[in-house]
């Protein structure tokens, strides 16, 4: 994993002309003793009043060993603990935010979130809003999230992703990561290999849309899942090593989001397809199921989309001419742009390799091992890119394309 003070230099040095974003994390710390680093930093940041924001669970895995640690350094804290829902699940949603920020007092200093991706959100969202830092204690390696800026929320069961502040530090327990349930390290693995997809998405943005794109955050990127690939077999283990490397991965592709201040390097169809098949589940009154886990399955529907459907319509130019597009720079940019584009798609794995890598982690494979139906999937091919207005080969294939299909 990339330094801080590495990430900062490599920024400023960065030549693709766009802007970057400071990086005013200050500490990132990953070890056994995490929770004692924890304590040490806020006494030397002289915090006096601290609130702790998680969940039964993550309390009982974490924070209540943290709030022991911040009684015997005299340091007042609160400790707000979020409510499930009906269905059993904590959703980060307006009723969820509101409960955190009624339950963080007004003279609080620093909000430390104790859990997996959701009370980050929540926690970063909340914050921000009330004026006050934050601090990262991520419980599983379940998400790329935990130190970027991006807060997926649900407002009247639509999700979407607010640019709030990334934390002012991050302590990852690796005992306590290890801990954590196989499902969650499995879904971590497969935020992770969704970035296959994200980065073509990028790229074809960047060509087609003029979408920014920066070649430091793509490598980041890149370089992370990479190195979850390289070691799947200690990541599935679960052992100390395998977890290091696994939230090593999902803190440096955070790192690549907070450097351009969006999610486009982590964050393509397959994301769309997965707060889609979210948005549903909640519309159903059904049980969430992980985020990471949906974005692996839905990796591979993306994947064999694009390589097979996208890929034939790209490498036709007379068909692509003839299209009744009503938006025709974007089919001329395609064009333009067809050996690039082809050359992305080329490079994509076969959905099956990504099927047989999560299989490795026990982690979901098939929709339907998610209770996903078909019919949703399809339904999500369809539908899902009207869920943000980032570019995406998702986007330009149901806009153009897929339309005459669906008809």
């Amino acid at each position: 994993m990339i330094t801080l003070n590495e990430l900062k230099k490599q920024s400023k040095a960065c030549q693709c002309g766009n802007q970057h974003y400071d990086v005013v994390i200050e500490k990132v710390v990953i070890s056994h003793h995490a929770l004692t680093e924890t304590v040490t930093y806020i006494s030397e940041k002289n915090f006096q009043h601290v609130a702790v924001v998680a969940d039964s669970t993550t309390f009982n895995v974490a924070g209540e060993r943290l709030t022991s640690l911040l009684k015997e350094a005299n340091i007042n804290h609160k400790v707000v603990v979020i409510q499930p829902n009906e269905q059993g699940d904590v959703v980060a949603d307006e009723v969820s935010l509101i409960e955190a920020m009624l339950g963080i007092p007004q003279e609080t200093e620093v909000v430390i979130a104790v859990g997996a991706g959701t009370i980050h959100d929540i926690t970063r969202f909340s914050s921000y809003k009330m004026g006050k830092p934050f601090i990262s204690v991520p419980t599983a390696p379940s998400v790329d999230g935990f130190n970027s800026m991006g807060a997926p929320v649900v407002i009247k069961g639509m999700k979407t992703t607010y640019q709030m502040q990334t934390p002012i530090a991050l302590f990852a327990d690796i005992s306590i990561l290890q801990g954590a349930p196989k499902e969650m390290i499995a879904a971590g693995f497969g935020d992770m290999i969704g970035k296959h997809t994200s980065l073509a998405d990028w790229t074809f943005s960047h060509l087609v849309n003029d979408e920014p794109y920066c070649p430091l955050s793509a490598r980041l990127t890149r370089e992370a899942m990479n190195e979850c690939e390289n070691h799947v077999n200690e990541i599935a283990r679960g052992d100390s090593k395998g977890i290091q490397i696994l939230i090593e991965a999902l803190i440096q592709s955070g790192y690549a989001m907070l450097i351009v201040g969006h999610s486009s390097p982590a964050s393509g169809g397959e994301h769309h397809l997965s707060h889609f098949w979210e948005m549903n589940f909640l519309q159903q009154q059904k049980p969430q199921v992980l985020h990471g886990a949906k974005v692996g399955v839905s990796s591979q529907v993306i994947l064999d989309l694009y390589k097979m459907s996208f890929k034939e319509l790209v490498a036709n130019k007379q068909q692509l001419e003839a299209l009744p597009i009503s938006q025709k720079d974007k089919m001329m940019k395609v064009i333009e742009h067809q050996d690039e584009i082809l050359t992305v798609i080329a490079s994509l794995p076969e959905s099956s390799y990504i099927a047989d890598q999560l299989e490795k982690l026990g982690g979901a494979v098939k929709p339907m091992d998610l209770g996903i139906e078909d019919e949703l999937v399809q339904e999500s091919r369809k539908k899902a890119h009207h869920i943000r207005s980032r570019y995406t080969m998702l986007k330009f294939w149901n806009e153009h394309i897929g339309a005459s299909q669906h008809a």
